[in-house]
């Protein structure tokens, strides 16, 4: 029955612009300048449909993400091979996936990469297809990481396995035909924040500073007020409302969200950072932050690339298999960090 709802929601997405905006209400969704993708407006006029956050347990969201990838996903690049690891940590076994390339570059260091979800949702199958660009497009291996989630383990769990996963494929990239005693790091969303967190630990903690990092419309202050809070408050796929579930999972009691472990855009000093690829989705509550991160660390003496995919939402990545722009975005940004890695490897 998935298959078939898959089958015939990509039918009904592969209507024209024109035909997918009036069945969406008739009027292109545009705000602050920028017009919405036609598919993902469609998939957001079907979305208003889904349960209010509040009424969502972690089971019901993890449900809805894995159904929202299966149902938009795109496929795992051909040439790409992938096998389970397990990365030991104190007291714990970190489930990860490598992927190797066929055609691999043996100077091109190793990424660690993080899913998104609100550090509550998601799972390494959350961005295997885009974990199979990154490795197709870096020429080198992927070690996306299965770190542990809230409610079940609040932060900093998840932040520590992260941290933990960097280091490993530090320590064990030579065996995956990468140089040893570096890699770089990225995510999106929630593994965005563990991406610039990592970069910012590794300082504080005498660790090697990733070669590069990855932040996709990634959240950086979790104390937010800035326009596009407001602007795309009911944003799908991520509204304030599902953020405020979010953290609501996440974070312990009494914890302060300026911590710079928790909202690195709040840390007193951005010098010394790993260079940066930053992208924020136009249709994002998180989209000034990104661009303030980009432009903080920029200040800080950091080489930054940064752009907005205008006309898309949060979560873009999840739609490749369905969403053309997305699919473009996500390659572009693949041979975009392919390409600062190797300036600064």
């Amino acid at each position: 029955m998935k298959s078939l709802f898959r089958f015939l929601a990509r039918r009904a997405l592969a209507r024209s612009d024109a035909a997918l905006v009036k069945a969406s209400g008739g009027v292109a969704r545009t705000v602050a300048g920028r017009t919405l993708d036609a598919r993902f407006q469609f998939i957001e006029a079907q979305a208003r449909k889904r349960p209010e956050p509040a009424q969502m347990t972690p089971a019901i969201g993890r449900q809805g993400t894995d159904d929202l990838v299966f149902m938009f996903g795109g496929k795992p690049e051909p040439g790409v091979t992938w096998s389970a690891v397990t990365i030991p940590a104190p007291g714990r076994a970190i489930p990860a996936r490598v992927y190797l390339p066929a055609a691999r570059d043996p100077a091109q260091p190793a990424l660690t990469y993080f899913h998104f979800g609100g550090g509550v949702v998601g799972s390494i199958e959350t961005c295997h297809a885009f974990c199979t660009m990154l490795a197709v497009a870096m020429k080198a291996p992927v070690v996306s990481v299965e770190y542990r989630l809230a409610p079940e383990h609040r932060w900093p769990a998840g932040l520590d396995d992260a941290l933990e996963a960097y280091l490993w494929t530090c320590a064990n990239a030579a065996a995956y035909g990468a140089p040893a005693g570096r890699a770089a790091v990225g995510g999106d969303s929630m593994g965005g924040n563990f991406s610039a967190i990592i970069c910012q630990d590794a300082i504080r903690r005498g660790a090697p500073q990733p070669v590069a990092q990855l932040l996709v419309y990634p959240a950086t202050m979790l104390a937010d007020d800035q326009p596009s809070m407001t602007l795309f408050a009911d944003a799908f796929p991520l509204t304030r409302a599902t953020m405020d579930w979010f953290m609501s999972q996440y974070l312990p009691p009494g914890v302060d969200v300026r911590d710079p472990r928790l909202s690195p855009a709040c840390a007193p000093d951005l010098s010394g950072l790993a260079p940066a690829l930053v992208v924020t989705a136009g249709f994002d509550p998180l989209n000034d932050q990104g661009r303030a991160y980009a432009e903080a660390l920029r200040a800080a003496g950091a080489t930054v690339k940064f752009r907005c995919e205008d006309s898309l939402a949060h979560g873009f990545t999840a739609f490749t298999g369905a969403i053309p722009a997305a699919d473009a975005a996500c390659r572009a940004i693949a041979a975009d960090f392919a390409a600062l890695v190797k300036d600064h490897r």
